[in-house]
């Protein structure tokens, strides 16, 4: 074993640290290219984007990612709407926060309600399962404002629409 230098780590640790210099590129070195495959798709007229979410806020980037994309939807002219159900319908809470509602004791913690925030004023719909709600006792009036609140049997019934519709589904589901 080797003993500790004067910094306080090992002549190991020291060697094994400075064999590759770090950062081995600076900030803004490009490391992959940005050449777009597909063309950039608009909505035409009258074209849904629906996407389904049974995924909790914060477990994975599942939720966060399925909100990004029905927001970009919407802003390619797409009505967008995006269903949480299960233990998705915690997603839609406003009263996230600690040590009170709305402080955010990690940064991020606040990205979901914020995104769902801003695709309910660029337009889409967001909807919450009653049920989803009840399974985790979170109550129907802490849902962020503008989010509809539906019943346990509208989650099959909004796949049905929206697919009568011809929208394009995104459904993710998480553990």
């Amino acid at each position: 074993m080797s003993t500790p230098t004067v910094s306080g780590l090992t002549e190991n640790e020291l060697k094994s640290l400075n064999e590759i210099p770090h950062p081995s590129l600076e900030d803004g070195a490009s490391i992959y290219g940005g050449t777009k495959v597909f063309p950039d798709y608009q909505a035409e007229q009258g074209e849904s984007y629906f996407t389904l979410v049974h995924g909790l806020a914060h477990e994975s980037s599942v939720s966060f990612v399925a909100i990004l994309q029905a927001t970009r939807a919407a802003r390619k002219g797409f009505e967008s709407a995006i269903y949480f159900y299960g233990m998705g319908a915690l997603n839609c809470l406003a009263t996230r926060g600690f040590p009170t509602v709305g402080n955010s004791a990690f940064p991020g913690e606040h990205n979901i309600n914020n995104q769902i925030k801003t695709l309910i004023s660029e337009g889409g719909k967001v909807y919450a399962c009653r049920f989803g709600l009840s399974l985790h006792g979170a109550r129907e009036e802490d849902l962020i404002e503008g989010v509809i609140p539906t019943h346990p049997l509208d989650v099959q019934d909004a796949v049905i629409h929206y697919a009568r519709k011809g929208a394009i589904i995104n459904s993710t589901w998480m553990f």
